[in-house]
């Protein structure tokens, strides 16, 4: 029993110690911003399970014990046929008793305390455990993916099923932000997977499935629905009544939208490039350019081994750069970040629009020390008052809708460099709206631009986003290059409109 429980204790500590800061009340790292940090719950959860099983297995360890001292202590008991009373007249029986019951006790504590319940109850406290917060943000962010690349709950959950409850949960999120097609669309699929085990029961879907049609405007769903609910529990006065009201207003309005159909059309032009809806000019444009091999303007660095440069459009002049990091320095870049990520701000503090965590990495390793000089030898810029290098792992549905690296102020982001550490499946692009240009994550390469005029002035046309991602994992790291030491790497421009 003692082995069971010291592995036990040993095995909690271990957990507690490293999970506690993972998923700490006070600092929340907010797992569902970062596809890697909700990958790490696999591991969470193997941990998890294998605490129940030595939690369970030194518990029945100590019943046992805790059976076999019951029985010793029953064979001890002095047994007398005579009453209490009677026996208690004997001052040595007295005696007796208060010393046997006061031993008996003290034994029962002394197991009873080896209980680990109260231990494991604070191990699950600190443990790594995704709060309802974390289920209601992530489902709100795979909402928010349908709404982007119009999806229906069957396109989303293709690769991974949802159950009835699931779904149901889902749709409860959509409905509490009056997204109520999508709030629908999955209480019908809810219902399409009802099974004995679910916990919601069919007449909850068809009160919400009959709610969502009536908010939404289609009065015909949602007396179809009220109906059917009726149906099933004739003896349901508000249900009759809201039957009736439906009913009611059905005359009195002729447009009933269509709740099973997603609206297709995209909102703008930002929501289009990541969708792959590119312009054909645009296309044909693109195709015009060219690629070549470059040595940074002559750097002595990359004249025996030039960088492959691919230009991806002419104005504002985007330039991805291939192979630029190995496979070794990413997954470095990776490791040393994984620890350190953090929810990731815009200006303005945590924000909706940006679905990620991140880090700064000081550059106090030589690797680090390495890919800054590269990007001085590639871009021909000076990086002694660039931002040190920022590393971002996004999330469910990780995005950063459309925003400019640069502000109009002194000293400020001349240019951007981006490197892409991981594929996307699918999603993820780098997308610049005002010029229609779309550029797919590719593992090694970086696409650099000028955020600045070269009259120092914001060059609008270098508003970008970076798409939802909507399968896989993407991590970049950027360079944010600023105007200082630039002087003569990019002379000024005397011109008020460059």
């Amino acid at each position: 029993m003692m082995k069971e429980l010291t592995v036990f204790m040993v095995f909690a500590w271990i957990v507690s110690t490293t999970g506690h800061d993972f998923f700490s009340s006070t600092t929340r790292n907010e797992l569902f911003s970062s596809t890697d940090k909700t990958a790490q719950l696999f591991e969470e959860e193997t941990v998890l399970l294998e605490s129940f099983r030595l939690y369970i297995n030194a518990e029945e360890k100590n019943v046992e014990r805790m059976k076999s001292i019951l029985l010793a202590l029953q064979l001890l008991t002095y047994t007398d046929p005579e009453s209490p009373e009677k026996t208690m007249r004997v001052p040595a029986a007295a005696y007796k008793l208060l010393r046997r019951v006061r031993s008996e006790w003290l034994t029962i504590i002394q197991y009873t305390q080896l209980s680990l319940y109260e231990i494991y109850q604070k191990l699950l406290n600190d443990s790594t455990i995704p709060q309802p917060e974390d289920l209601n943000a992530a489902a709100s962010e795979l909402i928010r993916l349908q709404e982007f690349y119009k999806l229906y709950p069957h396109n989303l959950t293709k690769e991974a099923p949802l159950n009835a409850d699931e779904a149901y949960h889902i749709g409860l999120v959509a409905y509490d932000e009056h997204k109520f097609q999508h709030a629908f669309l999955w209480f019908l699929y809810s219902r399409e997977r009802l099974t004995e085990y679910s916990i919601v029961d069919e007449k909850k879907l068809l009160d919400l499935l009959s709610s969502s049609a009536y908010i939404f405007g289609n009065l015909p769903v949602a007396i179809y629905f009220s109906q059917l609910l009726l149906n099933q529990d004739p003896t349901n006065d508000e249900v009759k009544v809201k039957l009736n009201l439906y009913k009611h207003l059905r005359f009195q309005k002729t447009s009933n939208p269509d709740i099973f159909t997603l609206n297709t059309k995209s909102e703008n032009s930002y929501e289009a490039l990541c969708r792959g809806e590119v312009d054909e000019r645009t296309s044909k444009r693109q195709r015009a350019l060219s690629c070549r091999y470059s040595t940074g303007g002559g750097n002595p660095r990359l004249m025996y081994a030039p960088v492959k440069e691919e230009v991806e459009w002419d104005e504002p002049r985007i330039i991805r750069y291939h192979d630029i990091i190995s496979d070794r320095e990413i997954e470095f870049l990776k490791n040393i970040s994984r620890p350190q990520l953090s929810r990731s701000k815009t200006r303005l503090g945590v924000s909706k629009i940006r679905t990620s965590q991140s880090v700064f990495l000081e550059e106090d390793h030589p690797v680090l020390a390495r890919i800054s000089q590269n990007i001085a030898d590639i871009t021909g810029l000076s990086v002694e008052s660039a931002e040190v290098l920022h590393v971002q792992n996004y999330g469910i549905g990780g995005r950063f809708e459309s925003h400019y690296d640069a502000s109009d102020v002194e000293n400020g982001r001349i240019a951007t460099f981006l490197i892409y550490m991981s594929d996307v499946e699918k999603g993820g692009a780098t997308v610049f709206p005002e010029v229609g240009v779309a550029l797919k994550p590719k593992m090694g390469s970086a696409v650099f631009w000028y955020n600045l005029q070269k009259n120092g002035r914001v060059d609008w046309d270098t508003l970008h986003a970076g798409c939802p991602v909507l399968m896989g994992n993407k991590w970049l790291a950027t360079k944010w290059i600023h105007e200082f030491g630039q002087e003569f790497r990019r002379p000024c421009s005397l011109s008020e409109t460059v």
